[in-house]
């Protein structure tokens, strides 16, 4: 009855593409932008996630000369002039109808982390900017991928208790300052954190010092493993080039 009745609404409402695109089964995204979207394959490194061209079982070179404070992080694509219009449209115009498109992205790509995940919990918004932009974009994604995966989700689980200024135009020396000591696991919170394995979700990854940040502060409360899985994550980072 139900795939009767979605057939029907099919007829009647023709699913839509959600980047305004050639009509799209199943309300993804249209053909032409699917195919010019990176994604990124195994074999990565464990720790940072960039590709590797052959698998050897190893961390990269990055990874090895400074670790951090996070233990693995998956992304499930570049960040590049295509993948970016979808996720600034849902960052910042309340384009909600693609957090589950992008939950399902990071599910293929951070099963792994999914699997041996006890929780997971989003990166956090200042109370100032979530009451300014309504809804946190990192939440919103992680939401559904708990639904999808049954695993527990956190929701306030770490809280930014400081105002960072924007990440943007700044060095990865510069991030790093910006955030730190900006995370915090409430004390009301520690239990649900001391001795899990939390998987932390964010929309891009560019130098990873707000992933390190709440690495720092979840592994401070007790956690024993913190992995991050992102929609994107940028070029530099990653080391490629297209």
């Amino acid at each position: 009855m139900r795939s009767l009745w979605r057939g029907a609404l099919d007829l009647v409402f023709p699913p839509q593409a959600l980047d305004g695109g050639a009509s799209a089964q199943g309300g993804g995204l249209s053909a032409a932008t699917w195919s010019r979207i990176h994604f990124l394959e195994a074999p990565v490194c464990d720790g940072c996630g960039v590709p590797f061209e052959y698998d050897i079982g190893a961390r990269c070179g990055a990874c090895l000369a400074r670790p951090r404070a996070f233990d693995a992080v998956r992304a499930a694509c570049l960040y590049d002039e295509v993948s970016r219009d979808p996720i600034l449209k849902l960052k910042h115009a309340d384009r909600l109808d693609l957090a589950p498109l992008f939950a399902r992205w990071i599910s293929r790509a951070a099963h792994e982390l999914i699997g041996q995940a006890d929780a997971i919990a989003p990166v956090p918004l200042h109370p100032a900017r979530l009451l300014a932009r309504r809804y946190n974009q990192a939440a919103e994604i992680a939401r559904p991928l708990a639904g999808l995966s049954g695993v527990a989700y956190l929701p306030d689980a770490l809280v930014r208790r400081r105002a960072t200024a924007t990440q943007g135009g700044k060095s990865g020396s510069g991030r790093r300052r910006n955030v730190a000591g900006a995370f915090a696991v409430p004390p009301g919170r520690a239990g649900q954190v001391a001795g899990k394995r939390i998987l932390l979700i964010d929309d891009v990854m560019t130098t990873g010092a707000t992933a390190e940040g709440c690495a720092r502060a979840l592994k401070a409360a007790g956690a024993v493993r913190v992995d991050v899985a992102v929609i994107a994550r940028v070029k530099e980072m990653a080391g490629l080039t297209i």
